[in-house]
């Protein structure tokens, strides 16, 4: 895959057809978009370009009073989904304060016409572009008839009569529906860490956990609670059940943290890169009398994960 992060990397071809957007998540949605682009491509011999955009354009347009947005996916795993897709061209747009600034018919002659090159673009149900996104399909038809490029619009995936969307996504893992969000997503949501030193509890209890840091400030942790989850170590799929919170039997902590107590598993992975996927949404954080009815819910906690795995599908 071409990983293209400036217009002057982008070779001009005007037998290109592409497709813009920010794609957070690279749910079921995206992915009709994805493939109707490399269908189109090979049809009409044509190259293919997907244009995402980096940082989130609501993390750089920011207001102070109003709440930070929290993403699905880092730009690095976007990438990632995108190359297992089958994705060959792929343009990170670099944007800036002064970029939004930049009229819509601006962006599309100068930059997608004239800079790249472009026969022929694929647009969501709800596209929007350009400065204070006034860009619309109204303009694009315009253009299109006055530079001669096409088209396509790519109705909503939907299932069971909901649209399916980035936005929901999120509600629906801040609102402890994982099975939801995972339904949407075609993939187990997931976090990457490093695992750090913690305060050594959970081995003195006899129920060692490996302590997560998330490295990215946007990336969207799930809401407090206790998760069946796995994790990919050494090529090896290792199960474990996550809480996320602030553990009040033990601690008066203000801030949330991960740690998983993963099955079977002793290896020392301290300073270590880690994914924890989240299968299955288990119960909220308690705080409990003490450490024996603490791990008396822990058994049951677990009793509850090892029946998941039976039923276990990748």
């Amino acid at each position: 895959m071409k990983i293209f992060r400036s217009f002057e990397e982008v070779e001009f071809d005007p037998n290109t057809v592409l497709t813009v957007g920010t794609y957070d998540g690279v749910h079921k949605g995206h992915m009709k978009i994805i493939n109707r682009l490399k269908e189109v491509a090979e049809q009409e011999q044509l190259r293919h370009l997907l244009i995402t955009i980096a940082p989130h354009p609501q993390i750089v347009l920011t207001k102070e009073d109003k709440p930070k947005i929290r993403l699905l996916t880092t730009i690095d795993e976007r990438l990632t989904r995108f190359e297992q897709a089958g994705i060959e061209n792929m343009f990170v747009l670099p944007f800036t304060v002064e970029f939004a600034k930049t009229p819509p018919e601006v962006f599309v002659k100068k930059y997608l016409y004239e800079t790249i090159g472009m026969k022929k673009i694929l647009i969501g149900y709800d596209h929007l572009f350009g400065k204070d996104r006034e860009g619309n399909e109204s303009l694009l038809y315009r253009l299109s008839t006055e530079l001669d490029f096409s088209i396509e619009k790519i109705l909503p995936y939907s299932e069971n009569d909901i649209i399916i969307s980035s936005s929901k996504i999120r509600k629906h893992i801040i609102n402890r529906e994982l099975d939801k969000a995972n339904q949407m997503l075609d993939y187990y949501y997931f976090v990457c860490g490093e695992v750090v030193r913690g305060d050594g509890r959970g081995r003195q209890l006899g129920i060692p956990t490996a302590n997560i840091k998330s490295t990215e400030q946007y990336k969207l942790m799930p809401a407090d609670g206790v998760y069946f989850v796995y994790s990919i170590i050494d090529d090896k799929m290792v199960f474990g059940m996550a809480n996320i919170g602030k553990r009040p039997t033990f601690t008066d902590d203000v801030l949330s943290t991960l740690e998983v107590n993963y099955f079977d598993f002793d290896e020392d992975i301290y300073d270590r890169s880690i994914s924890v996927h989240f299968v299955e949404y288990i119960r909220p954080e308690q705080k409990f009398s003490g450490a024996e009815e603490f791990i008396q819910q822990l058994a049951k906690d677990k009793k509850v994960c090892f029946d998941a795995i039976k039923n276990f599908k990748i």
